[in-house]
C-alpha cells in the first residue's frame, strides 16, 4: 500500500546535503554582504568559524586550520601538489573519489615512486599494507560505496610519512583519530549542511615542517600554495584566504557551526548520525530484496550508506536495464516529493544511497523507509507487465 506518512524535509542527498533542522534564509539576514573579508568584521568572521571548527572537531592546538577555495577537492589538491614526491606514496583506492586522488596522482603529478592499494566497492584495501616509510593518501568515508576505515589503528604512531585524509562526508559525523591524520580536508556543504565552494585543510605540525623544508619540482599557481621561500603562509590560516569568499557562505558556515554546538558538539553529531544509520540498518535487515553494499559491518557509513538490489528478478537484467530500472524506482519518490538524490553514485553498482548525516531528522529517514518498499514494488510490477 502506498505510504501516508511522509518525510518532513524529503532532501537526502550526499552532497550537497540537507540543511540543518529549521534552517530557513532568514538564517542569512546578518550576513555581511557588500563587506570586505578583509575588513575588520569580516575578518572576524572567517576566524570565528575556523576557531569553532576546531573546538568542535577536537583538532589538537598545534595543527594549523585555514578555510580555502574550491571546497573539499581544492583542499585535497592543494594538499597533493604541494606536499607529494619528498618520499614514496601509497595511494588507498576503494571508490570512486579515492580513485579520482589516484588519478590525479598517477596522471598529473606522475611521481616515480607510487603504489595504489584498490579494493572494490563495498570493501576495503589491505589497510596492514600501508608502509609507515611513505606518504599514504586516502578518503575517510567512501560516499560512492558506503564504506568508510573504521579506525586509526593501522596507522603507525612513528611514521615518517605523512598521512593525506580526505574527511568531507566524516568530519562532523565520525570522530576522527587527529594524532594519526597529518592533513585532514572536509567542505562545508556535507555533515553540517552548509553552502559549497569553501574548503577547509588542517596541518599537523608534521606537514608544517614538509611545506617549509621541501619544496616541489613542479609549479604550483597561487590556489595551490601554502609556503613561500621555505616558510608556510600563516596568514591562510588566521583567515586571510587566498581568494574572495562569498560573504554568504560564511554566515551560513557560522549558523551551522552553533547549530552543531546546540545538539552537543562532536558527541551530539556522532550521535545523530549514528541513529539514524540504525534506522536504515533495521529496514536492510528485514527487507528482502537489498543489502548493504559495505561487505564488512563495522566498515558500514554512518553519512552515505549505499545498498545495492539483490532481488534474483532484477540480477537477472542485463547491466543497463538494472541501471535503468533502480533510476524509475527512485525517480517515483522523487516524483511524490518523499525522497530527492536517493540513486547511487553513477560509478558505483546501481542501487540506493541515503545521507544520514547529522542534519537529516531520524523521525524523516523513519518516514522514508516504507516509501522505498513502495517505490520497488511499484517499479517491479510495472516491470513485469511490460
Amino acid at each position: 500500500m502506498k505510504p501516508t506518512r511522509r518525510p518532513a524535509n524529503p532532501c537526502f542527498s550526499s552532497g550537497p546535503c540537507a540543511k540543518r533542522p529549521g534552517w530557513t534564509p532568514a538564517a542569512l539576514s546578518a550576513a555581511l554582504i557588500g563587506r570586505s573579508h578583509r575588513s575588520t568584521a569580516g575578518l572576524k568572521q572567517l576566524v570565528e568559524i575556523i576557531d569553532r571548527s576546531r573546538a568542535l572537531l577536537g583538532i589538537p592546538d598545534d595543527y594549523k586550520v585555514g578555510i580555502v577555495p574550491a571546497s573539499d577537492t581544492g583542499a585535497v589538491e592543494m594538499a597533493l601538489w604541494s606536499l607529494l614526491g619528498a618520499r614514496g606514496v601509497d595511494l588507498l583506492s576503494w571508490e570512486n573519489f579515492g580513485e579520482g586522488w589516484v588519478s590525479d596522482v598517477t596522471e598529473q603529478l606522475r611521481l616515480p615512486d607510487m603504489r595504489v592499494l584498490h579494493a572494490p566497492y563495498g570493501q576495503l584495501p589491505d589497510l596492514s599494507q600501508v608502509d609507515p616509510d611513505r606518504d599514504a593518501v586516502f578518503v575517510w568515508n567512501g560516499t560512492t560505496s558506503g564504506v568508510r576505515v573504521p579506525n586509526g589503528d593501522w596507522i603507525a604512531a612513528d611514521r615518517k610519512g605523512l598521512t593525506i585524509c580526505d574527511a568531507t562526508s566524516a568530519a562532523f559525523a565520525m570522530r576522527l583519530p587527529w594524532p594519526k591524520l597529518d592533513v585532514v580536508t572536509w567542505s562545508w556543504q556535507k555533515s553540517l549542511g552548509g553552502e559549497a565552494a569553501h574548503g577547509m585543510l588542517a596541518l599537523s605540525p608534521r606537514a608544517v615542517e614538509r611545506l617549509e623544508s621541501y619544496t616541489p619540482p613542479w609549479p604550483l599557481p597561487k590556489l595551490f600554495r601554502l609556503a613561500a621561500k621555505g616558510k608556510l603562509i600563516e596568514g591562510i590560516f588566521r583567515g586571510e584566504t587566498i581568494n574572495t569568499p562569498s560573504m554568504l557562505c560564511l554566515e551560513d558556515a557560522i549558523d551551522s557551526l552553533r547549530w552543531a554546538e546546540s545538539v552537543g558538539g562532536i558527541d551530539g553529531c556522532v550521535a545523530r548520525a549514528e541513529d539514524n544509520l540504525a534506522v536504515v540498518a533495521d529496514w536492510v535487515r528485514r527487507t528482502p530484496w537489498v543489502e548493504f553494499l559495505a561487505a564488512d559491518p563495522a566498515t558500514l557509513s554512518c553519512t552515505s550508506p549505499c545498498m545495492m538490489i539483490t532481488d534474483k528478478w532484477f540480477a537477472a537484467l542485463p547491466p543497463e536495464t538494472r541501471f535503468t530500472t533502480s533510476r524509475r524506482m527512485l525517480a517515483r519518490l522523487d516524483a511524490e516529493g518523499v525522497g530527492y538524490d536517493l540513486a547511487t553514485h553513477r560509478a558505483s553498482p546501481p542501487g540506493i544511497r541515503i545521507w544520514t548525516g547529522a542534519t537529516i531528522e531520524r523521525g524523516d529517514v523513519e518516514a522514508l523507509m516504507p516509501w522505498l518498499d513502495w517505490a520497488w514494488e511499484q517499479e517491479r510490477d510495472a516491470a513485469k507487465a511490460g
